[in-house]
């Protein structure tokens, strides 16, 4: 109230510059990992941003999705691209509907033994890989795939002392090789929801792109 008669009295009138109903607008951080050689991705108190970055559209989803694209995280779409996923135990309950998800809109999952058991159980195929600290012959593990360019996306939650310097490893090569990862289970389902909407978007999918000022008729 106290702004909306500060702003009359230079008449100014606020609402009739507020966007129209519908629209959503998601706000990202653009965080300096690239420059910081071995940080770990882990968001603390004292990591500052370089910027802030924000994306519109009429849900979430793609607002999401044009966030993360604008912040140098773009998101999978094409048919095919593959996705890591390995979260612990709390998370797994979360994680099937974003697996669900992200198999709806034609991604291939893969992740870690525990990750993809629960994963089947529920009726979500899925290829399990090794931990970056584990000796199989014959089944890779994510970093590798990663730098052969065969992960696209990320997901990743860590647990206990040796999955945490896994998670580490993981985190540090997304940054490296430039793929986008994500460290919480509300980003995971909002990156799911963010790459169904935009596989969706009518025959052709992708995104609106659309002026500020389109926003505010």
């Amino acid at each position: 109230q106290e702004l909306g008669s500060a702003g009359a009295s230079v008449g100014v009138k606020g609402k009739e510059r507020e966007p129209g109903q519908g629209h959503v607008a998601v706000k990202e951080v653009v965080l300096p990992f690239l420059k910081l050689k071995g940080v770990d991705t882990i968001l603390g108190p004292e990591m500052k941003s370089t910027g802030e970055v924000m994306g519109i559209d009429d849900d979430f989803g793609k607002a999401f999705f044009k966030s993360e694209l604008a912040a140098y995280n773009p998101l999978p779409l094409d048919s095919g691209s593959t996705v890591f996923i390995s979260v612990c135990e709390a998370d797994k309950e979360g994680v099937v509907e974003v697996a669900r998800k992200l198999k709806e809109a034609g991604l291939s999952v893969v992740g870690t033994e525990g990750t993809v058991e629960c994963l089947r159980r529920c009726g979500i195929a899925a290829q399990s890989l090794r931990k970056l600290h584990e000796e199989h012959e014959g089944v890779p593990n994510v970093v590798e795939m990663m730098r052969l360019r065969e992960v696209k996306l990320v997901i990743n939650t860590p647990t206990d002392k040796q999955s945490y310097k896994d998670g580490y490893q993981i985190r540090r090569a997304c940054i490296d090789l430039g793929i986008p990862y994500i460290t919480t289970m509300q980003a995971a389902s909002a990156a799911a929801d963010a790459i169904l909407g935009v596989k969706t978007f009518g025959r052709r999918g992708g995104v609106e792109v659309k002026s500020v000022n389109e926003y505010f008729k």
